[in-house]
């Protein structure tokens, strides 16, 4: 019989070591698994930086663009600018022998660029950045060239238009509205008397405040002095040239001074200046009127027939002799006049001497005793080479540019008594109307103060 083997008994210590190995093994494998499931499985919180501070802005303001619609509209209506006669016009105290118009011509739209209606200047193309606001003495446009004309002949600066009180006043209208420009708006001053001229600038000037205080200092002194009012004396000022159909026999006749001929020449100089605006501030203004011109060869023979009379030779020598009399005359009169008006604490008195020793004497009430038995003749051109003339003028200037003709616009400055015709009037209504203007008449002192409108128009 085989031993029996005997079955070994185990270790209870050997087994709390295998169970406690088995159950550390089990709990580090547990731990380093949840490591690893949470540094490559489950993904990392996403963390966020505080963006930058960013600095709030004004939006900046709503630019306004205006852009013109080129050409002419359609179905413009035809506008006329007539001559007619203008004949037996009593002017208080102021001898003013007005032409006889035997003819009259319509210019009609014809003269081409009139359009757009009102006092909008402007030229094609434009789109408005420096355009201003502009008026004066109650008449407004809309331009970004512009120029002011001022009369500063003696006859604006008399008694019964406020002396040189209401001129001062458009001095200040003047300078004030240029202050009141946009910074982007070309601006010119002309001055004239007659057809004698003189600008501020050589040049259209940007609108800004120190060319604003040079324009100040430079038109002070004008008409400061009645002893020297207008431009007498006034360093600077000479008639220009008119290059613009230089060749034409208007062109000729304009720089002859009749009152006519001084409208049209400072109509032409105004237009050569190349601007979308006008303003005429003027004593004297009757649209288109007689142009006068020099004679003809056959035209010149009879008058030197005429003036080779015994009798025309001989009341010429005695009137001619009582000339030196009568300016001996005046000067005493208004000598006296003016040590009576300094006892009231009036400024001297400025007479309208247009033709010097005539009208002075008859403003005065000086009688003569001899008359000038008649001066040298200077016939009308016809009025239909004058509305021709200014047609192509317009064209050369302006059409052929395409450009849009400016708008004329005048102040005329009147006594409060001063007579003022119906068909003087409609001359000068179809005058401003024909250049798409606008006119205004102003009465004496009082009127002129009370219409400004300057100083309130505003621009950005």
């Amino acid at each position: 019989m085989p031993p029996v083997e005997k079955k070994r008994k185990i270790n209870p210590m050997l087994v709390r070591v295998f169970l406690i190995s088995a159950a550390a093994h089990v709990i580090l494998g547990f731990v380093l698994g949840g490591i690893t499931i949470v540094k490559f499985i489950i993904p990392d919180e996403a963390q966020f930086e505080e963006p930058p501070v960013v600095e709030e802005v004004e939006p900046p303001k709503d630019v306004k663009v205006q852009i013109k619609q080129q050409g002419a509209p359609a179905n413009l209506q035809s506008q006329s600018l007539s001559i007619r006669p203008v004949a037996n016009i009593a002017v208080t105290a102021v001898d003013v022998t007005l032409p006889e118009m035997s003819d009259s011509f319509t210019v009609s739209a014809a003269l081409g660029g009139i359009g757009g209606g009102g006092l909008l200047g402007g030229t094609s193309g434009s789109i408005g950045i420096g355009i201003s606001n502009v008026s004066v003495f109650g008449l407004k446009t809309r331009a970004e060239r512009i120029l002011f004309v001022i009369d500063t002949n003696r006859q604006m600066v008399t008694d019964k238009k406020g002396g040189l009180n209401s001129y001062q006043v458009i001095k200040d209208e003047i300078t004030d509205m240029v202050g009141n420009l946009s910074a982007g708006t070309l601006f010119n001053v002309m001055l004239h008397d007659r057809n004698k001229t003189m600008l501020f600038r050589q040049q259209l000037m940007s609108a800004g405040g120190e060319v604003h205080q040079q324009l100040i200092q430079w038109i002070t002194p004008i008409n400061s002095n009645a002893d020297r009012p207008g431009l007498e004396g006034v360093s600077g000022a000479s008639q220009p040239n008119l290059p613009t159909l230089a060749e034409d026999p208007v062109n000729a006749a304009l720089p002859i001074s009749f009152r006519g001929n001084d409208t049209g020449f400072i109509t032409q100089t105004a237009l050569e200046q190349g601007v979308d605006a006008i303003f005429f501030i003027t004593g004297y203004h009757q649209g288109f009127e007689a142009v006068r011109r020099r004679m003809d060869e056959d035209e010149q023979e009879d008058w030197d027939k005429k003036i080779s009379d015994p009798k025309y030779q001989k009341q010429l020598a005695e009137h001619k002799l009582e000339v030196s009399l009568m300016e001996q005359r005046i000067k005493v009169e208004l000598t006296q006049q003016n040590a009576a008006r300094a006892k009231k604490g009036l400024p001297p008195r400025v007479l309208d001497r247009r033709h010097g020793v005539y009208t002075a004497s008859q403003e005065l009430g000086l009688e003569w005793e001899v008359w000038h038995p008649g001066h040298t003749p200077y016939p009308e051109v016809d009025p239909k080479d004058i509305a021709r003339y200014f047609k192509q003028l317009n064209a050369v200037l302006y059409e052929d540019h395409s450009r849009q003709i400016p708008s004329l616009n005048v102040v005329l400055f009147l006594a409060e008594d001063e007579a003022f015709s119906k068909q003087a009037e409609k001359q000068l209504r179809d005058y401003v109307r024909f250049y798409r203007g606008k006119y205004r008449i102003i009465r004496g002192e009082k009127e002129i103060k009370s219409a400004r409108s300057a100083k309130n128009t505003r621009n950005l």
